[in-house]
């Protein structure tokens, strides 16, 4: 047995899932994501939609379905009020439109890899970003290659690695791409509000800004979980040793982790939280934050050493 409880055969699925995992793959990846011609990923514009029908390219082309029956998207309308960007998640939205209130149509992605058992798993990371800034003088789009583009490349290579494996996990593992981050957690949002099986829910794992570093410890990963779920924080230990893994863990066991990113309407319901992050820079929000400024070994080394995480989330009986 493996530590936390993962039996003889997860040894099999971890080799395959660090080889499966590649440089190659999450530079493509991030490079597509960040490139001018998606606008800087504007939630509800243009780059958005482009951003979105990538994802989703690639889940069919992994052969990883959709969650819903309707497909992989997860329409809902967002209002402008002032300075908030605001869902039905948030309140009634109707007067707001009535009284011609700017809207958009954003789309969170949800893609499954069913379970043999009860319970499920959420992998997540924002896909939005900040677009254009026309009052900007020359370079304005905002790429968002670390933020979130980095994000996403680790969730679909995770989703991609367990597929390929060809092993069914103990729980069902949704791969939920959101929209709307960076107008106030939108897509999540509005996901956790309108689930009806958050019971069910045992665990999150959330991406955002995993591509980069401080420069004075460039190797930095800010490993964020729930502190009632300490095996969350032994795992990485293991695989941290077990694989030689390009990154140096800052271990951050929180009572609640509220706050910064999508973990934050999983946390107030009470579901565990695995959370990635390599922290800010000075190319943070900025047109500079760009492809080229990548470290995609680390970036790499990171999105294993989580699918080895998601598969532990995924058939480990209690946590």
């Amino acid at each position: 047995m493996l530590s936390g409880g993962v039996s003889v055969y997860a040894q099999g699925f971890s080799k395959k899932a660090l080889a499966s995992v590649t440089e190659e793959r999450a530079r493509n990846i991030v490079g597509f994501l960040a490139d001018d011609l998606l606008e800087g990923r504007d939630a509800g514009m243009q780059g958005g939609y482009l951003a979105a029908e990538y994802i989703v390219s690639l889940f069919k082309e992994w052969g990883v379905g959709p969650f819903l029956e309707s497909g992989y998207y997860q329409p809902f309308t967002a209002v402008k009020n002032v300075n908030n960007w605001l869902t039905e998640a948030n309140r009634d939205i109707a007067p707001l439109i009535a009284d011609g209130c700017e809207t958009r149509e954003l789309r969170n992605i949800l893609a499954v890899i069913p379970g043999k058992e009860d319970g499920i798993v959420v992998v997540g990371a924002h896909y939005d970003h900040l677009g254009i800034d026309t009052t900007l003088q020359g370079d304005n789009c905002f790429n968002g290659a670390d933020d979130n583009a980095s994000g996403v490349s680790a969730v679909l290579q995770i989703a991609r690695a367990i597929k390929m494996s060809g092993k069914q996990p103990r729980r069902t593992i949704i791969f939920a791409l959101w929209d709307g981050e960076e107008k106030g957690l939108l897509g999540s949002t509005y996901f956790v509000k309108k689930c009806t099986f958050l019971s069910d829910i045992s665990a999150y794992m959330n991406f955002d800004m995993v591509g980069r570093g401080p420069a004075e410890n460039p190797m930095h990963l800010s490993y964020m979980y729930t502190a009632a779920n300490p095996l969350f924080g032994e795992w990485l230990r293991e695989d941290v040793k077990k694989y030689d893994l390009c990154f140096a863990p800052y271990y951050n066991a929180a009572e609640s982790l509220i706050g910064g990113s999508d973990n934050t309407p999983f946390a107030r319901k009470g579901i565990p939280i695995v959370w990635y992050h390599t922290e800010g820079h000075p190319d943070y929000h900025r047109p500079s934050d760009s492809a080229d400024k990548i470290n995609y070994r680390k970036l790499t080394d990171i999105s294993r050493a989580a699918c080895l995480c998601v598969w532990r989330l995924a058939n480990v009986r209690k946590y």
